[in-house]
């Protein structure tokens, strides 16, 4: 008889850290993103190599980088993950969706414009289900939806994001979201109504943190209008910045979605003759596999539903 050759295992948890290492490039910030020391992430893919007998990762100068069978595993690791997502779904549908819990991680101009739209409907669609919010953007969201802290992610395209081609996650476009600008009452362009950008490259400008949606998207919109945007503030909080317009300390970018955070301020709200309209383009995703969990997927339609709402004919979207 043929000796029985040892199964292949693999725990699936030093997959994740794997997959991490991946997104984050360095062991130091794998570790601050996934709650452990720097050792223990070491320690996590060198048991991984010793369950695959191959090398994952190599010195790249003071730090690591993933070897070329890494990145094969790591091809794998994501068809597992979606085909176990698969049978989570699967296994919700059997059960009639009686699933108790969603948690939405979520921007914080979603959670302000968006979410409570989403909620009011979902309390009605999903009467049995709980459903928890999470204010997170990229990379930390992404990060939360792959362990399983979050289950459906509403993010922003920008650097940040996963790649559109990302065969992690399943995407539901959602709308895109027109951009306006925010300057003082008494700026000298307050009663134009519409300006090119351009016109506001000498100006003092307030943008969230580079590393944000807000920083990261208004420092391309001016780098796409012909300038570098005089940055004086740096603040992500909408009720922030708009208490800094309002006060005279620069002009902003601020998305429709948080429009009503601006009604009764004292400051003017201008839009862009340009030929496009600054604008952020907002979708959700699922890890792989679980776009076919019926709760997740009545969440999806309703975001899909709540969104073009809001960029539909007569929506807010619509209006200047």
């Amino acid at each position: 008889m043929e000796p029985v050759s040892d199964p292949f295992t693999i725990d699936l948890r030093r997959l994740t850290v794997l997959r991490e290492l991946q997104r984050r490039g360095s062991l130091a910030r794998t570790a601050e993103a996934l709650h452990l020391t720097p050792s223990a992430v070491s320690q996590q893919i060198a048991a991984l190599a010793r369950e695959t007998g191959v090398a994952l990762t190599e010195k790249d100068g003071r730090g690591v980088r993933l070897t070329g069978q890494a990145r094969v595993l790591l091809a794998h690791a994501e068809a597992i993950a979606a085909q176990l997502e698969r049978a989570r779904a699967d296994l919700a549908a059997y059960g009639e969706g009686g699933r108790g819990s969603v948690t939405i991680g979520c921007l914080s101009s979603g959670v302000l414009g968006l979410l409570p739209g989403v909620l009011r409907a979902l309390a009605e669609r999903l009467p049995r289900v709980r459903v928890d919010v999470v204010e997170s953007e990229p990379p930390d969201l992404f990060t939360a939806l792959d362990g399983g802290q979050v289950d459906v992610a509403v993010a922003v395209h920008f650097a940040a994001a996963p790649a559109h081609t990302d065969a992690r996650y399943s995407r539901t476009e959602l709308f895109t979201d027109v951009m306006d600008i925010a300057v003082p009452a008494g700026h000298r362009l307050a009663g134009r109504g519409r300006i090119a950008l351009r016109e506001l490259a000498s100006d003092a400008w307030i943008v969230g943190d580079a590393r944000s949606c807000v920083g990261a998207v208004a420092r391309s919109v001016c780098a796409a209008a012909g300038f570098t945007p005089d940055i004086r503030h740096a603040v992500n909080d909408w009720s922030a910045l708009a208490a800094l317009v309002e006060a005279g300390q620069g002009v902003a970018l601020v998305p429709r979605l948080v429009r009503a955070t601006y009604a009764h301020r004292d400051l003017a709200l201008l839009t862009t003759e340009d030929e496009a309209p600054p604008s952020r383009h907002v979708f959700a995703a699922v890890r792989t596999g679980a776009e076919g969990d019926p709760v997740l997927a009545t969440v999806l339609d309703q975001l899909r539903l709540s969104g073009g709402e809001l960029t539909g004919p007569g929506s807010r979207q619509d209006t200047h």
